[in-house]
């Protein structure tokens, strides 16, 4: 009797640490690499007193980003990414291009945090930072100006062990530039992009 109680108690251990390892919650840092789209919307303004009808094109690229969870159930994560490179169409035509890098710092509510559950969805809203580089225009000079706004996030880690997890996750960026053209102010050019990761994490 004592030799199955024992081995028993041994099993029931090592699910129970089992479990708590699965807990991801307060004191966790992890980081999610991934591929990501950045898709501005369908209208993006017109320039030169609607001279030009603005399209901004999509662009992929890879992605990743750094969190620490303070609670089980709140963290804070930032985005960030190499350049993204985007077209942007004028009446049609591509004659305008630019990169941009927007590094992201959201605040995140984990309404599983601190269980067992291995899907882990969370939602989050904070703040965008977006720098604009290398602009170019056919037969031009053009500049945009860096732009601040708000950011909302939606994603899900579905948990693999004590540190893996596969990710997805999507994020909407208020994201408006001022454009000059050699010089002169020709309007505002509101990019506005939908986000969507996916990849893996890993938590340290």
């Amino acid at each position: 009797m004592r030799r199955p109680l024992i081995s028993t108690l041994i099993v029931a251990t090592g699910l129970v640490a089992s479990s708590q390892v699965l807990a991801y919650g307060a004191g966790d840092i992890y980081t999610r690499v991934g591929v990501a789209k950045v898709a501005p919307k369908s209208d993006n303004g017109d320039l030169a007193g609607g001279t030009y009808d603005v399209d901004v094109q999509d662009d992929n690229g890879f992605a990743f980003t750094l969190g620490y969870r303070f609670t089980d159930k709140l963290g804070v994560e930032l985005l960030a990414a190499e350049p993204f490179e985007h077209d942007i169409r004028l009446n049609d035509a591509n004659l305008a291009s630019t990169k941009h890098l927007p590094p992201t710092l959201t605040l995140q509510y984990y309404p599983f945090g601190g269980t067992q559950a291995r899907v882990q969805p969370y939602a989050g809203v904070g703040v965008n930072y977006t720098h604009f580089s290398d602009e170019h225009i056919d037969g031009g000079d053009l500049e945009l100006d860096d732009s601040w706004g708000a950011a909302a996030q939606l994603g899900v880690d579905l948990l693999i062990d004590e540190h893996w997890a596969f990710n997805a996750a999507a994020w909407y960026l208020d994201i408006d530039t001022d454009a000059e053209l050699n010089g002169t102010d020709i309007g505002n050019v509101e990019i506005d992009p939908l986000v969507v990761m996916g990849g893996i994490s890993f938590r340290f």
